[in-house]
């Protein structure tokens, strides 16, 4: 997924430096149109720029069929009669989260026999703790990096779209009146808390006061 946003980013960056904006990359028939470009003052983007255009956009094309073979294997693993074991956290964990999310987490996280709150936690902190204290120094990088940064992202999500939860009101009372680093940095342990959280409500059904829910799949 990186490589193609890199690939894409790439290919708009070229275009712009040389003035043709509104071209999008991930079009379908985006790579028939490259040699129809032309610069404000008309000129046809140059030969070494085109062919970097080419690589970059057979790239991109290469990652989302990757993609689209990723999510039907998927779909068609989760639908599959028997809702039991993994793909059973998976649809509960999908009426919070998106699907792609709610897999990530139940096939690299809960799959695992994590014997307490404190083994679900370790997987992205590393709080500093002395004597009475616990100071939040950032992300463990000898844990999941893909747990990690799907655990960030979907904190300040879950601020954007459960305001009313438990969590959320929990993060906003403690960054009220606070910089926006110190923001960022409790982020990481609102990301601790909401992996914990889902960690509850895949394994036991247990749901975080004033959590959202969305209606069961048909």
């Amino acid at each position: 997924m990186q490589d193609g946003r890199a690939a894409s980013a790439r290919a708009s960056a070229n275009l712009a430096r040389l003035g043709i904006r509104g071209f999008r990359p991930s079009l379908a028939q985006a790579s028939r149109q490259l040699e129809t470009l032309r610069t404000p003052e008309g000129v046809a983007v140059p030969t070494n720029t085109l062919a970097e255009l080419r690589r970059d956009m057979t790239r991109l094309c290469f990652v989302k069929q990757q993609i689209k073979e990723i999510e039907t294997t998927r779909s068609k693993r989760l639908e599959q009669p028997a809702r039991q074991g993994r793909n059973a956290m998976v649809h509960l964990l999908a009426r919070v989260v998106g699907v792609e999310t709610a897999d990530m987490l139940v096939q690299e996280v809960f799959s695992r026999n994590l014997r307490d709150r404190k083994a679900v936690a370790g997987l992205t902190g590393a709080p500093n703790e002395s004597g009475q204290k616990r100071r939040e120094r950032g992300l463990a990088k000898a844990g999941n990096a893909r747990v990690r940064r799907g655990m960030i992202q979907l904190a300040w999500g879950h601020l954007l779209h459960q305001k009313d939860g438990a969590l959320a009101q929990w993060y906003r009372k403690r960054t009220a009146d606070t910089r926006g680093g110190t923001r960022k940095t409790m982020i990481v342990a609102l990301a601790r808390k909401l992996l914990i959280a889902l960690w509850r409500l895949a394994t036991t059904g247990e749901a975080p006061a004033g959590l959202l829910l969305r209606p069961t799949a048909q």
